[in-house]
């Protein structure tokens, strides 16, 4: 890829001008080497285990940012601190394709309650090489001083760069989780790296992640609620049902979203799966879920986590799906989550 040199990208996004169609994200192609933050995509979906289309987010996501306006009432020109989005890695979509299938058949098997272990050990195989492939590209950028994003791809993608920032923070920080699902079942139809278990695997494996804060969750088993429980203090989460709860009887989203944030530590890691969202939002996502939040409820939560002072480490986007009749709608509105997180992360760390 050909980049532009750092001033004249800027310059483009200042004047608005209109991107040719092969223009990176927000419709320049910044070096990440001049960029505070350097934004990873996964296009890995193998365990997705009822709607597909994930892996295609990431491609989806960058041509509808082109049609963003860069002034963001809350966060300022995010833009001028240089927001680079690297070259997606043919080697993991190839692997995806493969394991795809592979999955395919554990999940059938699974349904007739019989056993695939060949396909099984490949998917699992597979997941490794892409948590691995992550977390050192992640290493190496924030080795240079960059902060690191994922742009999924399915949930378990981000894997890869919790673990690097879980070494590079030895002090410890917590997990703001928007989603409509837990996803900490262990192992589940047998992926130990599933998308559905991602944060089973962080809470297990990664002890520097000292909170887990989830938001939304509204479709769960009985084993994960269980596992959220035995966190203890280590684990907090705020139900979709108990925030329509609180705000029919009378308090204020100003209150939850504080106390949501109060549960967090100093530094924190933001984890979006876009079903989080009402799914009006995000319909072609592979698990939508009635119910959720508004747009403008999650990026409230941001503009205050912000406002609180503690400073945003890192963060993914997920499981955003194209539309398979080829409408923009949940790229357009990916593109505009992703650029909150930018800003949200950017201006907590005062580079905005």
């Amino acid at each position: 890829m050909k980049y532009m040199k750092f001033e004249d990208a800027i310059a483009e996004l200042e004047q608005g001008l209109p991107p040719s169609e092969d223009a990176g994200f927000l419709g320049v192609s910044m070096n990440p080497s001049d960029s505070k933050l350097v934004i990873i995509p996964v296009p890995w979906e193998a365990t997705t285990s009822y709607g597909g289309g994930t892996s295609r987010g990431p491609e989806a996501i960058i041509p509808a940012s082109h049609q963003l306006d860069m002034e963001d009432a809350a966060f300022g020109k995010a833009f001028r601190a240089g927001i680079a989005v690297l070259p997606e890695d043919s080697q993991i979509r190839a692997l995806n394709a493969k394991a795809k299938d592979a999955a395919q058949e554990v999940i059938i098997a699974c349904e007739r309650r019989e056993a695939a272990p060949d396909a099984l050990r490949f998917v699992n195989e597979c997941s490794v090489k892409i948590n691995d492939s992550v977390y050192s590209a992640a290493k190496s950028w924030i080795s240079k001083g960059k902060f690191v994003a994922v742009l999924g791809g399915d949930h378990s993608s981000p894997q890869g760069l919790i673990r690097a920032l879980s070494e590079s923070t030895p002090e410890g920080f917590g997990v703001l989780h928007f989603d409509a699902h837990h996803d900490l079942r262990r192992a589940y139809e047998g992926f130990t790296h599933s998308h559905a278990s991602i944060f089973y695997n962080v809470m297990a494996e990664y002890s520097n992640v000292i909170k887990l804060t989830q938001v939304g969750i509204r479709d769960y088993s009985r084993d994960e609620r269980a596992f959220m429980e035995e966190l203890g203090p280590r684990g907090s989460c705020f139900y979709g049902r108990d925030i329509f709860r609180m705000k029919a009887e009378g308090e204020t989203f100003k209150s939850i979203a504080t106390e949501i944030i109060s549960s967090l530590p100093d530094r924190v890691y933001v984890s979006f799966d876009i079903d989080g969202l009402d799914p009006s939002y995000c319909p072609s996502t592979g698990t939508p879920v009635p119910g959720g939040l508004s747009f403008d409820e999650a990026a409230y939560i941001l503009e205050e986590l912000v406002k609180s002072g503690r400073r945003v480490i890192g963060f993914d986007l997920t499981e955003v799906t194209p539309d398979p009749e080829g409408g923009e709608w949940d790229a357009n509105v990916g593109a505009r989550m992703l650029y909150k997180l930018c800003g949200c992360l950017l201006r907590s760390q005062k580079l905005c």
